[in-house]
């Protein structure tokens, strides 16, 4: 993006959903066309995630692009000066310094495109989630379909009993519910 007097300007972008809703798709596919425009691109993920892979971000259709593992949201801040675009998949399990990192990207003139869960599985909004869509200039929600009755889902119900915040898992472990499918399975397993 440039303005009038030719300055780069960064954006933030945020795309957030429940499970199985295609942020990890849509993250990719913003990054590969940025890619396609011969844009220098720099991709992270946490280094808890290592469900499909240890070093690239994979969707659930198994569509994937090289990322850096990281520990820290801080350690994105070491990219190169030409990076023009910064892509982050699985925000919510970072802390509350992503928010930060991302201004700093983005004040540098960078395009940051951020992916994560906005609700944990008590439907409770998801680390450092709400203030990076409080601070970004775009916010997409994108929603997956009720398991239960196809309407569109907006909650990642777990279905294990682990009360950890955070559990990886795949559809064995998480289904997407719609809100009234959701505070009924709630409601069920409160008896």
């Amino acid at each position: 993006m440039f303005s009038e007097n030719n300055k780069k300007s960064g954006c933030i972008e945020v795309v957030c959903g429940s499970m199985f809703s295609g942020k990890t798709e849509e993250l990719i596919r913003r990054l590969r066309r940025a890619q396609f425009a011969n844009q220098k691109i720099a991709i992270f993920k946490p280094k808890v995630d290592t469900r499909y892979s240890e070093e690239e971000v994979v969707s659930h259709d198994f569509h994937s692009i090289t990322s850096k593992p990281v520990s820290d949201a801080a350690e994105m801040l070491s990219i190169a000066e030409d990076i023009q675009v910064v892509g982050v998949d699985e925000a919510q399990f970072f802390g509350a310094n992503l928010v930060d990192v991302a201004q700093t990207l983005a004040n540098r003139g960078v395009r940051v495109i951020i992916a994560g869960l906005d609700t944990d599985f008590l439907g409770k909004p998801f680390g450092p989630m709400p203030a990076l869509m409080a601070v970004a200039e775009d916010v997409q929600k994108v929603h997956a379909i009720c398991v239960k009755c196809g309407n569109l889902a907006n909650h990642s119900h777990r279905l294990s009993k682990s009360e950890d915040l955070v559990v990886l898992g795949e559809k064995d472990i998480y289904e997407p519910l719609c809100r009234e499918c959701y505070n009924a399975a709630m409601a069920e397993e409160k008896k």
